[in-house]
Formats: C-alpha cells, structure tokens, sequence
C-alpha cells in the first residue's frame, strides 16, 4: 500500500528532519516452540511463540532502520501484523527524529482508530510495535542502547512523552518531574554500577507445564548452578500435579532459592485462594496471575486472603489506567511490566512512574520471543533514572530464541548484563525473517 492509495490522516506532520520514514515493512514470524513444549502452561498448553514484526525503513544516509514487534503464540498472528500493516498511511512520510511523545497521542487517541479500543487490544498492540520501532530508530541514531538514550533524558523531557490522560487522579506531570529530579543527580553512579554489576534476573525455564519431572528436576539444578537465585514454574492445571512439581522443585533447590509460581489467568477467586493456599507449604514466593488481568477487585481479594504471599501480575494488562487501578487498589505487590503488551515505551514509563509513586517493584514478564532483549532496557532505566533502587526487583529470563536476534540477551551468573549495543535490541537477524516467516505471509 502506498500513501497515494488511501486517506492520510490531517494530523500526519512533517516537519523536522530532512530524512524520512520511506517504507513500512512488516512480517508475520512463528516459531515451533509446541513441538518441545517450550512456554506451555495451563492456559496456553501447545505455544507457537510468534511476532507480528515491524520494520521502518528510511532514507538516513547512515542506513538506520526502526525494528519492533508485537508478541503472540501462532494463531492470529496474521490478524496482528495486519493491525500494524495498516497504520502505514500515518508513518510512510514522517520525519526521523519525529516527536515521539506526539506521535504517540496521535496513534492512540485517532478518532477513527480509537474505536478499536479504545487502548486495548490488537490495535493497541499495533501501535506499540510501531513506536518501539521509532524508539529503536531514535537509540540508533544517537549511538546508545535505548536504556542509556531514556536515562539522560531531561525530567521535563521524559515527562513530556507521557499521555496523563485519566491519570491525574494519582499522578499529575509535576509530581512525576519531582520523582525524576529526586533521582536525577545520582543517575550517573548508578548507570556505572549497572554496566559493572548488571540487573537481577530469575528463570522460568524449568517450569514450563508441558516438561516431566526429570526435566524439571534438571534444570532446577542447572538454573542454580547458573546463579539464579529465583525460579518460576506453572501451576494450575492439576493441584496434585502442582503439588508434585513444586516438592520436587523445592527438594532441589532448596530454602534459600525463592520459587515463583504462575497460573496465566487459570482460576477464579475463590479457586486462586484456595490452591495457593494448598501450595502454601513450599513456600512459593508469588503467584502470577491468579485470575483475569483485568479482575482489579479479584486481585485484590486474592492479595488479602494469600499474605504473606505475594500477588504480581501485569503480562496482560492491557493499559496504563488498569495499571493504575491495579496499584490504588493494592491489588498486587510486584507491577510486570511488558514491553510489547501495551503501546510501547511511552505506556510503559507511564507505568513505571506509577509504581514508583506506589512504591510497588517492577519485575517486568519476559517469557516470550525477544521480550528479554527489549524489556531489560526498560528495568535498566527503571533503575538509573525512576525508582533508582534495585530492591526486590528482578527481570524473567527464558533459555530459548536469543540466537535469533542482532543483539542478543546476555546474562552472567544469574544476572542480566547491561546491553552497549544502539538500539532497542528489538532487530531480528535477517535470515530469520525469512526462515521463519509464515506461509501466509506476504513478506
């Protein structure tokens, strides 16, 4: 589709930059991860980790190209690389160095578009593809991993990439500059201590539903010979099963290694209270998800009834108002964070920002295809500019389909190390946008 086949939107600018977004490239990428079972779980038992992927071409003479994507598990992927296929009339055209707090109020609030939604969804979805893509662009041309590029930001200017509609409530604009300013003259030691140090991570690795025991038992043992100090492992199909599994699991690892547990949305309330209360013997350090992510009250019944374990969630939650919900209701003790769930890093500094006026930590979810690669950016920034602690803070880390990206995921003894690389960490090695690109797709 080119711009001349349809209606471009009244408010598409363009001034700024002499180079331009010149073409919108998307792919519909699948990966067979059901056939080993990788990322089963009560809910999602045969997962074909899969991205809607995006990229923007450009006329930059550097040849810097904007890479993002939207995760699903396989069917209707299609329907999701489609959803971002056609916000091409609003992108095709528009300046490099656009201002990406604009377009981000552009995309959502478009009268037309808004309808989908409204801030939901697959178009939603859509568009924080669209403008992760632009943030990787922007940390390209300035030569910084996005981490870096966010972290020395002005206050004033990371605030002026938030949308505060039906925020102000609990966060207005000038209480977020005073939580930036609060931390903003000691951002440089703490940027140090991450690239020396590096962030907390823990594992979901063993516990992906679908493995036997033995599995289980093993990579246990190897997660902690790795140093992990967490794992996490999927429960809510079988309490007996469950309870098996996580006797084992605390068999190997022992007292000290905490033991999250994630049901995916499996249960309703009362069930949620009462199968963790049945696992309650081994300790396990929070349960995820419990019930529908967008049961605020339920979440916070549950949080009651379960102390002193912990309730997180935030995988699919599908906006920054939930979000904030969530938090005015305590309806949950770890906020997680998505990098691909809501639109984009705009969203997620918004929520971010909540969390730090909650005083709740943020463990962001990473259990999918790159999420590991783009969301360690944002706890890095998290940490260095927003709450400037790394107190009870932790990212998920999964073994599987790093190979298939740029600039892969490093962690080094149990801990995510600060990525150097420009980018978003978000760009897919050529080769396998074409060995894994769906028979449907187009290209």
């Amino acid at each position: 589709m080119t711009r001349d086949e349809v209606d471009m939107p009244e408010q598409l600018s363009t001034a700024g930059s002499s180079h331009r977004i010149t073409a919108v490239e998307t792919h519909d990428i699948r990966f067979p991860t059901s056939l080993e079972l990788d990322g089963s779980d009560a809910m999602n038992p045969d997962p074909d980790y899969s991205a809607a992927y995006v990229v923007l071409r450009t006329d930059d003479p550097a040849g810097h190209e904007g890479h993002g994507f939207a995760f699903t598990i396989g069917r209707g992927n299609d329907v999701q690389t489609a959803a971002i296929a056609a916000l091409t009339p609003y992108l095709v055209g528009r300046p490099v160095d656009t201002d990406l707090g604009e377009l981000w109020r552009e995309l959502v609030h478009d009268s037309q578009l808004r309808w989908l939604g409204p801030e939901k969804g697959v178009m939603h979805m859509a568009i924080g593809a669209v403008i992760n893509a632009f943030w990787d662009l922007a940390a390209k041309r300035a030569g910084l991993p996005l981490w870096q590029l966010l972290s020395r930001m002005s206050p004033e200017e990371i605030v002026g990439l938030i949308d505060f509609r039906y925020l102000t409530d609990v966060l207005t604009p000038d209480e977020a500059v005073r939580i930036l300013r609060d931390k903003s003259d000691t951002r440089q030691a703490r940027e140090a201590e991450l690239i020396e140090l590096g962030f907390p991570a823990y594992t979901t690795s063993p516990g992906w539903l679908g493995y036997d025991d033995e599995k289980l038992r093993r990579l246990c043992k190897e997660a902690i010979d790795q140093g992990f100090r967490q794992i996490k492992l999927k429960v809510g199909a079988d309490l007996e099963d469950d309870l098996r599994r996580m006797r084992i699991a605390r068999e190997v690892c022992g007292p000290e290694i905490r033991i999250a547990v994630d049901a995916n949305q499996r249960w309703d309330v009362p069930a949620a209270i009462e199968w963790i209360k049945a696992l309650s013997p081994y300790e396990p350090w929070w349960i995820e998800e419990p019930t529908s992510p967008d049961d605020i009250l339920g979440h916070a019944t549950i949080a009651r009834a379960i102390e002193p374990i912990r309730v997180a969630t935030g995988e699919h939650v599908q906006n920054r108002i939930v979000f904030k919900q969530l938090l005015q209701a305590r309806g949950l003790d770890y906020l997680q964070i998505d990098a691909a769930r809501v639109a984009g890093v705009n969203e997620n500094i918004a929520i971010l920002l909540l969390a730090a006026k909650f005083g709740v930590p943020v463990c962001p979810h990473a259990g999918g295809v790159g999420l590991c690669e783009m969301v360690q950016h944002l706890s890095m920034f998290d940490y260095v500019a927003v709450s400037g602690s790394m107190d009870d803070r932790i990212i998920e880390y999964v073994d599987h389909l790093h190979e298939h990206f740029a600039d892969p995921v490093v962690i080094r003894d149990g801990r995510y190390v600060a990525p150097v690389v420009p980018g978003f960490g978000s760009t897919m090695r050529p080769e396998t946008l074409t060995t894994y690109a769906h028979p449907s797709s187009d290209g």
